[in-house]
Order: structure tokens, then sequence, then C-alpha cells
């Protein structure tokens, strides 16, 4: 099992210390990203009542839950988390979920995006992929369980959609998002209003990068699944992308499989998800990969944004994150 996060709690002599010596040290970005995401957390739980948290255990949002529990110290984190479960997740990701959620103690809810092909509500898509299928089970989890605030770890590095998406976003009754009609936030206010059957989206994350989320997670010392780091894997090569052969990802006949050293930028359906070649194995490896690379994490690696060029803001329009 993954070593879970590290208590980012001060102890109560700690934090007495703290307070009575004054740093000489100027606040850096980390500092500034922090305190902004922590404003956010705190203003939404105080403005409303029945919030939620996205948490797959990938890193973004193993991040936002270890800054809710930053932003509430001392009391407990007091909403829930929610995953919506294609089905075709990577079992060591799941793992790590199960057991965060223990340390946290905090409840998890899951929308099971099989029990919709079960039933009938969904159909397989012919190009196997799962990930456009979340959208009606997380518009049903947040209609049954009246969330009126749902955070999720988004960021406008990842995608040109999502660069256009304020960091409280209004979803109408049909949980739709509408890019045309959104607003402003200065001096950092953020309107939280809504009418009945109205949510909002909030991104703690947006103003960050996918190099802050991996330095912060060097300073805070955040564990994350195994796979983030560089490990040996079959892999077939496909459309550009390394893929990890098996059930969801069947062989064609003109495919051969081989070990390779690998790592993921990104944890989503391992049926559209790819690895990316490299011997980052330790947080400060992987660092300095990054502060090299010139293709985001999604833009390298998630076959499901090269549906189209508006791909993720299709999506986002129904209901998607």
């Amino acid at each position: 099992m993954t070593t879970l996060i590290p208590d980012p709690r001060p102890t109560a002599a700690t934090a007495t210390a703290l307070s009575t010596v004054p740093s000489t040290d100027p606040p850096d970005l980390l500092d500034a990203l922090e305190s902004e995401a922590l404003h956010i957390i705190r203003e939404v739980v105080g403005e409303l009542e029945r919030p939620v948290m996205l948490f797959s255990g990938g890193k973004d949002s193993v991040v936002m839950l270890h800054l809710a529990e930053k932003a509430l110290w001392p009391a407990p984190v007091p909403f829930p988390v929610l995953h919506v479960d294609t089905g075709h997740n990577f079992p060591e990701v799941l793992a790590f979920r199960d057991a965060a959620v223990e340390h946290y103690g905090v409840q998890l809810h899951v929308a099971s995006v099989q029990d919709y092909l079960d039933d009938g509500r969904l159909r397989e898509r012919a190009d196997g992929t799962r990930n456009p299928l979340q959208t009606m089970p997380l518009l049903d989890a947040i209609e049954e369980h009246r969330f009126d605030a749902v955070f999720g770890g988004g960021r406008r590095d990842e995608d040109k959609a999502r660069a256009k998406e304020r960091i409280v976003s209004l979803r109408n009754s049909f949980g739709h998002w509408d890019p045309k009609n959104q607003r402003p936030e200065l001096w950092h206010l953020y309107n939280t209003r809504r009418r009945p059957g109205e949510h909002v989206r909030v991104f703690p994350l947006s103003n960050w990068t996918e190099l802050d989320v991996w330095r912060y997670i060097a300073r805070e010392d955040i564990a994350l699944p195994s796979l983030y780091y560089a490990h040996e894997r079959a892999v077939v090569e496909r459309d550009g992308m390394l893929l990890s052969p098996g059930d969801w990802v069947q062989l064609r006949d003109d495919e051969e499989p081989s070990v390779r050293t690998v790592r993921y930028r990104t944890v989503g359906d391992m049926s559209c998800t790819g690895a990316v070649a490299s011997t980052a194995r330790d947080v400060e490896a992987v660092i300095a990969e990054v502060a090299a690379t010139t293709v985001t994490e999604r833009g390298a690696t998630r076959a499901d944004d090269r549906l189209s060029e508006a791909a993720m803001e299709d999506r986002k329009k129904e209901g998607y994150f």
C-alpha cells in the first residue's frame, strides 16, 4: 500500500512557536497559490450548505483534499468526496483512493458508469472509452444528494476550454455550462449565488500549473499513487500514445507489446490514458521533467481530448468537468 499523505497540521507547540517568530522570507508563488486556494475553499464552505469534492485519487484531487484539510483545520473536512467510477480505472489509483478516504475520515460517494450500462441508461461507445460517459452519473449524483457546490481539480493550463472558465462557475438546473454567461471575479470576490436547482463548480487550482502542483507535492511531502513515478510496464504504442494492454485495451493484429520504463502524468480511464517514457522515479526528477516539457499532460496522454478540436468544451457544456 502506498504511504498516505503526512498530516499537514502543526502541533500546538509548533503553531505557538511559529506565531511568535516573524518570518524573514518573502512569500513565493506557492505561498500565494496556496493562500488563494485556502481562501476559495473557506468561502465556499462558509456560504453554501452541501458542498462535495470530486476525488479520484489522482494528483490534483489529492492536492485539493490536502488543501481542504489545511483550510478547515482544526475542524474535520465537513463535506464528502465523490468519485465517478468509469470501471476502467487503474487498480493502483482505486486502492490509493480508498486508503486516502479512510485516512482523512471523509465519506465517499461513488457514481458508477457500469451501473448505467447494466440497466441501459448508457451504452458503450464504439471506441471503448468511458470518460465521455461520466456526465450523466455525475449530474444524477449531484441531484440525488442535493449538492450545491462541487469542488473540482481542473486547471486552466490543461485545456483551452478550462482556461475560459471562472474559479466559481455556475451550472444551470440541467447541469449545463454556458461559456458566454460567466460572472466577473474581481479582487478575489467569488459569486456563489444560485437559484433552486442550480449549482456551482469550484476550481481552487485554476491558477496552478502542472509544475506548480508538483512543486507543492514536493514541498508538502504529499504521497501519490505509484504509477505517477517511473516503473516498468508492458505498453503498446498506438496513435502516438503508450497504452497499457489488458481488459480495456485489446491488442490489434499488428501490435506487439513491449516492456518499457514509463510513468503517467494523469490517471484517467485506462482505455484512453497513455503513459510517457520516463526515468523520473522520485518527485524531484518529475519536477525537472515537467519543467522541460512543452505539452500539457492532457494534450500528451489523453485520447478522449483528441476526439475533436472542441472535445473538452463540448463535454463541459453538457455537464462534464
